[in-house]
């Protein structure tokens, strides 16, 4: 398991942002490091060295520390999109090898290279920025469909890093609450939400508040699905 792409993106004025100030930093390229990275604290910041985040109102924090997309994933999506995807084109900023990423848990640590330390937080749900970018007619339905979403990542332990560096899991924990499933409980399968809390503290305080706030609506095990 390694990073095989560390990716960054400078802030680029866009028609197809959510963002208000128009900007977007969803251009991410591979570079050669090392980088820092860093808990970058309240929401709009990212937490790679270098890199831009844009989307004040939905992005970075420290619960959105790290994107991480797995290349197993990006070959796939080659094969159904017929074109090349390089590393950092999702708005990825690891581009992993080796590593199940959709099947990793929120809660599960780790580390990368010697010091970096990283915590599964949650999924990525994809947005208008993102289809813009990518410029695929219906990319947010499609891409919700497939349970490919990728991961974020909260920093534990600062350090730096560059591509090569191995990915060790040093800490996985013990219930069912996968990005993958995490990402079907927010978004097509509702009813999923409660059994998500076995995640516990891993979970980001938003994403507790909402499923406090559906259970208060539906109970255990209602409400259907969406999407």
């Amino acid at each position: 398991m390694k990073l095989i792409s560390l990716n960054v993106g400078r802030a680029t004025v866009v028609d197809y942002t959510e963002a208000e100030s128009g900007r977007t930093g969803s251009d991410k390229r591979p570079v050669a490091g090392p980088l820092r990275v860093f808990a970058p604290g309240p929401k709009g910041a990212g937490g790679v060295e270098g890199d831009a985040v844009c989307d004040l109102r939905h992005h970075g924090g420290d619960h959105q520390a790290v994107y991480a997309y797995a290349r197993e994933d990006l070959d796939w999506w080659e094969g159904e999109l017929g074109r090349t995807l390089p590393g950092g084109i999702f708005g990825e900023n690891f581009t992993t090898a080796g590593l199940d990423v959709t099947g990793a848990r929120v809660g599960e640590r780790w580390r990368v290279g010697a010091d970096l330390l990283l915590e599964v937080a949650s999924a990525r749900i994809p947005c208008r920025t993102f289809q813009g970018f990518l410029e695929e007619e219906s990319w947010v339905k499609r891409f919700t469909r497939e349970v490919r979403p990728g991961a974020y990542l909260r920093v534990i332990e600062e350090g730096s890093v560059s591509p090569g560096d191995a990915i060790e899991v040093v800490h996985r924990p013990d219930h069912e609450v996968s990005v993958g499933f995490w990402f079907r409980a927010f978004t097509t399968e509702r009813a999923l939400l409660p059994r998500a809390l076995a995640a516990g503290d891993a979970l980001e305080p938003k994403a507790r508040d909402a499923i406090h706030a559906y259970t208060a609506k539906y109970g255990i095990g209602g409400g259907g699905t969406r999407g």
